[in-house]
């Protein structure tokens, strides 16, 4: 195994959407593999009790497990966990040096809950190498300070979903203003860009 194997081999992908996410997400997370070696953690703006339906939803629809994630689970590769509505999602490390899904009942953030700017930040103090963020459809500017925040401290690839195939172009344009996109691609190209970026 060279050193480029050994860095992707702890990897994350977390992806935050609102309005149009649904649709998009199951794009997006459809397109990935059943045996892809990497936890996917999504935040989807949704009121609460939606999130549940959903999950079991994009759980049929998808080759990878898809499940709305429970306090103090484990983070495993091939998993896409989905954050409940009405709390806000963090990653954190335990002595162990595993990971693990911890929620915060703050205000709502963003005028979000959960907000995907706790996510990102959170990531900012965990041990993954590499960290695939992905900012898709949605109202507003979720995303960017916690993005932000990650990148000054860890290696960060952000993917943005483009004008043209966004329901409401405002949480990936504002990514992209700020300088933080590595690469601005349509919807369906997305998944093999998340791909081809986890080695």
């Amino acid at each position: 195994m060279n050193h480029t194997e050994k860095k992707c081999a702890n990897t994350i992908v977390a992806i935050a959407s609102s309005t149009g996410g649904p649709k998009a997400l199951q794009v997006v997370l459809g397109g990935l593999p059943k045996d892809f070696p990497s936890p996917v953690v999504v935040v989807q703006h949704m009121p609460t009790g939606f999130t549940e339906v959903m999950a079991e939803r994009l759980n049929n629809l998808c080759q990878m497990e898809v499940k709305e994630g429970e306090e103090g689970e484990y983070l495993m590769p091939g998993v896409i966990y989905i954050a409940k509505s009405g709390m806000h999602l963090t990653i954190k490390r335990t002595m162990a040096g595993k990971h693990i899904l911890q929620y915060l009942d703050a205000p709502n953030r963003e005028g979000v809950k959960p907000c995907a700017n706790y996510l990102y930040e959170s990531l900012a103090e965990c041990k993954f190498d590499r960290h695939i963020c992905v900012v898709l459809t949605g109202m507003g500017s979720d995303g960017t300070d916690g993005i932000m925040a990650l990148k000054k401290k860890k290696e960060c690839y952000v993917i943005s979903q483009d004008q043209a195939t966004s329901a409401i172009y405002g949480m990936p344009k504002k990514v992209y203003e700020a300088g933080l996109s590595d690469i601005v691609l349509p919807l369906n190209e997305i998944s093999k860009e998340i791909i081809k970026m986890r080695g």
